[in-house]
């Protein structure tokens, strides 16, 4: 189903080589906002440290974000040292596509990374990439994302009970 994620994890530093080399994964795509930092923009250590770790092992990363703030974007970019693209569009295709062809990988070897279904994961989805749900870093939201969450809580637990039942 395109609303549901491959895979779930309760935070990115969950993801792990073996989990990725299991899956054929060598790229990730990776949300910004509730994935990365919070809504105050901080990034805990562990991540800096989790995404270092992943590009030590050949995984290759690459933020996609649809913010416009730029120098939001930019400012995780650098700091995980790791290409990055704003203004993306999610859940079309155009901005998964063009980070494809950067990263030259085919679609089934790409994880596609975020805390929203409707924008990562059908986005994701209909690129035939790998998509992985985490949970939203904070619970506090930007208007634009917060009205979906009770929708989106609705698709994921019934993505659980489906996962418990196989």
């Amino acid at each position: 189903m395109i609303l549901y994620p491959k895979a779930h994890f309760d935070k990115v530093e969950q993801i792990t080589t073996n989990f990725l080399q299991e899956h054929k994964i060598n790229a990730l795509i990776l949300d910004v906002d509730n994935t990365l930092i919070d809504y105050q923009r901080k990034m805990e250590e562990s991540i800096a440290k989790w995404a270092k770790e992943i590009k030590n092992q050949g995984i290759k990363l690459y933020i996609l974000s649809n913010t416009n703030h730029k120098e939001k974007v930019e400012e995780v970019a650098n700091r995980l040292e790791i290409p990055y693209r704003n203004l993306a569009k999610k859940p079309f295709k155009s901005g998964f596509l063009k980070v494809q062809k950067e990263l030259q990988e085919k679609p089934e070897n790409i994880g596609v990374v975020g805390d929203q279904i409707f924008t990562d994961i059908i986005g994701g989805n209909r690129c035939q990439m790998f998509t992985i749900l985490v949970e939203p870093i904070d619970e506090k939201d930007f208007w634009y994302t917060a009205w979906k969450r009770p929708l989106e809580n609705r698709i994921k637990k019934k993505y659980k009970e489906q996962m418990k039942r196989k």
